[in-house]
């Protein structure tokens, strides 16, 4: 059985925006890692088309864009290698190593965690609110950065019930970001 692990970057005050992180060479490093840790990225629509959009090699050239800086090139190199599963009712099709996520969310993703493996990584907010609220993510980790943004998207906003979490590893990075891990108290909440 494979563990579904869900990965993001939030600013002290619960910003999620992308715009609003401080990514360094240590939040890449630390981004490719899990997703070398995992057989495959689990993706909603929205987060899909927005990292391949940004992290996709360009198929003509091969050349990055020029806001790519030299030690984000591992980062993007291990996402775009990596296997996807993105969950959309309207695209038609997916390429960019991906395959389409149809039909009911709780019985697709507990087929793809039934396989064996390294586990999956799960990105973006509302996807992995549904899997959350399913009950489907094994573990939690939350790079907190040192900064507050004063606007949203927020974490879990309109979660219906309430998971109870307990800490299992943390992380300082140089920056002051703050990595940690949480796996659900399972008959909490």
């Amino acid at each position: 059985m494979r563990a579904l692990r869900y990965s993001i970057n939030v600013t002290l005050d619960g910003c999620c925006d992308h715009r609003a992180i401080l990514a360094d060479e240590e939040l890449h490093r630390r981004a490719a890692e899990n997703i070398e840790r995992a057989d495959a990225i689990l993706l909603g629509r929205v987060t899909y088309e927005m990292m391949e959009a940004a992290w996709r090699a360009p198929a003509r050239t091969g050349a990055r864009p020029d806001w790519i800086e030299p030690w984000m090139e591992p980062f993007a190199q291990t996402i775009d290698a990596a296997k996807k599963y993105v969950v959309s009712s309207t695209l038609d099709r997916v390429d960019w190593n991906a395959e389409l996520v149809r039909g009911d969310l709780l019985e697709a993703v507990q087929q793809l965690k039934r396989e064996s493996g390294k586990g999956l990584l799960v990105g973006g907010l509302k996807l992995p609110q549904a899997l959350a609220e399913l009950g489907l993510i094994d573990e939690y980790e939350f790079i907190v950065q040192p900064r507050l943004a004063g606007y949203g998207p927020t974490l879990f906003a309109g979660l219906s019930k309430l998971i109870d979490l307990k800490l299992v590893s943390r992380l300082e990075y140089g920056s002051g970001a703050v990595a940690m891990c949480y796996e659900p108290v399972h008959g909490a909440g």
